[in-house]
């Protein structure tokens, strides 16, 4: 697999693995041919997991090139990967997404172990401030618990709907609703707390 960008792919049309059949039966196609050793299903897959994928990692590590990087490695390696996942248990679309996560906390975790010197600007104040505010927005999210934070972070950075990320993680939407109201609470209350604008960006669809 060539390493592009997963933003800049745009599906294509011309190969027999995309002619015909809804978008959940070229999915389950692509899986079953990727399986199989085909590069022509990775490729499938990447193609219309991609973006979704390194959007939602970029939520964790906040920086596009690591996220680009780590997206890279999830397709990179999904050839072996694959073997592990069952249609039947869970949408491939979530299963995806739990590996990029797993990815991704794994970079953190290891980047953690590495010592970074402070970064410092002087552009009037006004890139410290957008560092500031995102370190806020950070440390306010860490506090959250675990299931309200992915949900905000699904719902508002990555643009899912609430019965996308009620299948993504295998809950009721009524529970996503009450963990999206929760965390946006506990969130406004936390920026607060850190003289930071309580206030949560619209989703993205």
């Amino acid at each position: 697999m060539e390493a592009h960008s997963p933003a800049s792919q745009k599906s294509r049309t011309d190969s027999p693995l995309l002619a015909g059949g809804s978008d959940t039966r070229l999915v389950q196609r692509a899986v079953e041919n990727a399986k199989a050793g085909n590069t022509e299903g990775i490729h499938f897959l990447y193609v219309r997991f991609a973006p979704d994928v390194q959007r939602y990692v970029a939520s964790f590590v906040h920086d596009h090139h690591e996220a680009e990087d780590i997206t890279q490695n999830v397709f990179a390696k999904l050839m072996t990967a694959i073997g592990k996942y069952e249609q039947r248990e869970v949408p491939f679309a979530a299963w995806i997404l739990r590996v990029a996560r797993n990815a991704a906390l794994d970079h953190i975790r290891a980047k953690r172990t590495v010592p970074t010197e402070e970064v410092r600007v002087s552009d009037n104040g006004q890139a410290q401030t957008g560092l500031d505010r995102g370190r806020d927005l950070r440390e306010a999210l860490e506090q959250l618990p675990e299931d309200q934070r992915e949900v905000l972070v699904l719902r508002h950075i990555t643009g899912l709907s609430p019965t996308e990320i009620a299948t993504t993680l295998g809950k009721s939407e009524s529970s996503i609703h009450g963990l999206h109201h929760r965390g946006r609470r506990a969130l406004q209350a936390g920026l607060t707390n850190l003289g930071a604008t309580p206030m949560v960006a619209p989703p993205a669809r």
